[in-house]
């Protein structure tokens, strides 16, 4: 080869050197792998909350999953700064009407039936209550005046009637509780399950709405407890317990002969083969008139917002011969709901859910579930709320 062809010859292709690298590269690439190996779960189980059947915004959903997710302290901190923040101001001027309840919020009237007397709530007829005294003077029209749902009902003996009436009017004039009195002897309570409530496993869940076949004789529809996850409490229907029940919290039942009761439950994990549905939250708020000395201790009435912040607040009870009064209001701490609950006729009580969002009292005025109202307009979810399939489990009132 001469040297002309020597130098004509193109040079060996060198590799680009591959670079090192550094250690802390290596450790941010390992870090990052392993957060996304971490979080494609949490990614996928929230995704999954989203896109499963459900009738709650997706705003709710959110929130529920933080809380079921580690993130309950967080969220109840949360909740707890808002609702402190939203509490109403003490004073200012009071209300100058109630909103209508009943039938005369379909005909925009005054009272309909004046009752049988006034008073504490206490009985005086067999079959009617007593009108609830107003707490401060003068009242305002139809404060506190029990008023059939239904067309047709006889003003006499009602299977259920409604009301409103100021709950604290000297330091909150502008608050309003609505309450509605259940005849125990001429209507039927069930307990339904809902979609996501109770978390248990049941043989099935059911129709997760009022059946179509039973809505000839619906009267009403209202809110259960708190979800169990929360409360910790039981759960058990037509005998068979689902989620084992804990002495010494407040539990709805009713039994096979037709009886109602709300009671400090002392009879063990299982309920007897004559329990038709029991259901369990929180410790009792009032019993046997008095209100409960657990009142003050904040630890007893949930992770969430405790007993002392201003919320909507539900509760149910039962008066001294043997009906149910159902009552909820916004802007109210576990021992106000206690008073209402009193003041309206209860002897026994115990709270059910809280939130605007998951509270809901439902009256029908006509067969089939026909023209829904809400006790209280400004709760959130819609009157229809349970004539289709929902997420937490509820109670339905039909005529017997």
């Amino acid at each position: 080869m001469t040297a002309m062809e020597s130098m004509s010859l193109p040079s060996p292709l060198r590799r680009p050197a591959r670079a090192v690298a550094r250690p802390a590269q290596r450790m941010r690439r390992v870090l990052v792998t392993a957060a996304l190996v971490c979080l494609l779960p949490a990614g996928v189980s929230y995704l999954h909350a989203l896109t499963e059947a459900s009738n709650s915004s997706m705003g709710i959903r959110s929130v529920e999953w933080l809380r079921d997710n580690g993130a309950a302290t967080l969220v109840a901190k949360v909740e707890s700064i808002y609702y402190s923040l939203t509490a109403p101001s003490k004073g200012g001027p009071t209300l100058k009407k109630l909103p209508h309840v009943g039938l005369t919020a379909r005909s925009g009237g005054g009272a309909v039936g004046s009752g049988s007397g006034s008073g504490s709530g206490a009985q005086t007829v067999l079959d009617r209550p007593a009108n609830v005294a107003p707490l401060t003077s003068p009242a305002l029209p139809g404060e506190g005046v029990w008023q059939p749902t239904q067309l047709g009902e006889s003003h006499a003996e009602p299977p259920l009637l409604v009301t409103t009436f100021r709950s604290d009017p000297s330091e909150y004039p502008r608050l309003v509780a609505g309450a509605a009195w259940i005849n125990t002897a001429k209507t039927e309570v069930k307990l339904y399950a809902g979609r996501l409530e109770p978390s248990v496993t049941l043989p099935t869940r059911g129709p997760m709405e009022v059946p179509q076949s039973a809505r000839a004789n619906l009267l009403a529809t209202f809110n259960s407890g708190f979800k169990l996850g929360d409360d910790h409490g039981g759960w058990a229907l037509n005998g068979h317990t689902y989620a084992a029940l804990q002495n010494g919290q407040a539990t709805f039942v009713r039994y096979a002969d037709g009886r109602y009761d709300v009671i400090d439950w002392q009879g063990g994990p299982r309920v007897p083969a004559d329990v038709v549905f029991a259901r369990q939250n929180l410790p009792l708020i009032l019993q046997e008139g008095k209100l409960s000395p657990r009142l003050n201790d904040s630890s007893e009435w949930g992770a969430t917002v405790g007993n002392a912040i201003q919320v909507w607040r539900s509760g149910i009870g039962v008066d001294a011969h043997g009906n149910l009064i159902y009552a909820a209001a916004n802007y109210q701490t576990v021992r106000s709901l206690a008073e209402i609950l009193r003041h309206a006729g209860a002897v026994r009580a115990m709270e059910l859910d809280i939130n605007s969002y998951w509270i809901s009292f439902n009256t029908y005025a006509g067969p089939g579930a026909q023209d829904a109202t809400k006790l209280l307009s400004e709760t959130e979810r819609p009157a229809e709320r349970y004539l289709s399939p929902d997420d937490r489990d509820f109670f339905a009132v039909f005529s017997r």
